[in-house]
């Protein structure tokens, strides 16, 4: 069984710079563009795909319907377990607004922000449940950066610390008791595009 994670495509709060979390932003023409470009990239590995599934916030469903579509997969009902994390006050504010408004520690302060043991929580309840219920199944799953980030640091401790780039593509597999990554936050599709 094979689990391929997916951040969503870029939105135009991700250029600004602006935190997103539940703030249903959409993607814009160059998340779309990613979307596309990762899907050409699955369709010319040698990886077969049984679904896809995403959370529900717009950006992540958008960018899994360009995928399922390119890929010719199902596409399952979103699952609520794969949103990104409420940032509470500090949604749609840039680093610039976040620092004059509460300062260089802002993101230790409680603003209504979800706790990491929650995303923890739920990231870890969605790899169980997935495992338990498509075993050998491969599936592809479009969620965030912050949830992303939760999921690793819950899985391997401080062994992959990177930011998580919109449209990267990781591959965890599992076996017996553990996801074992096969690659992780990869963008080469949209680095090979450039050139």
């Amino acid at each position: 069984m094979m689990i391929g994670l997916i951040r969503h495509g870029l939105t135009d709060w991700n250029m600004l710079g602006k935190i997103q979390g539940r703030s249903d932003i959409p993607l814009n023409d160059e998340g779309r563009r990613q979307a596309d470009l990762l899907a050409e990239r699955l369709l010319r590995e040698p990886y077969a795909w049984d679904f896809l599934i995403s959370s529900k916030l717009s950006r992540a469903e958008e960018t899994g319907r360009i995928i399922a579509s390119r890929l010719n997969i199902p596409m399952l009902a979103p699952d609520v377990r794969l949103n990104e994390r409420s940032y509470g006050e500090v949604e749609g504010l840039t680093l610039e607004e976040r620092e004059s408004k509460w300062g260089h520690d802002w993101n230790s302060r409680e603003l209504g922000q979800e706790k990491d043991e929650e995303i923890t929580a739920r990231a870890l309840a969605f790899m169980e449940d997935m495992g338990k219920t498509y075993p050998g199944k491969n599936m592809l799953v479009v969620s965030h950066g912050g949830f992303l980030a939760q999921l690793y640091r819950a899985l391997y401790k401080d062994r992959f610390t990177e930011r998580i780039g919109n449209l990267s593509l990781t591959i965890l597999e599992k076996k017996d008791l553990e996801w074992v990554p096969l690659l992780y936050n990869c963008t080469r599709h949209l680095l090979d595009a450039k050139k």
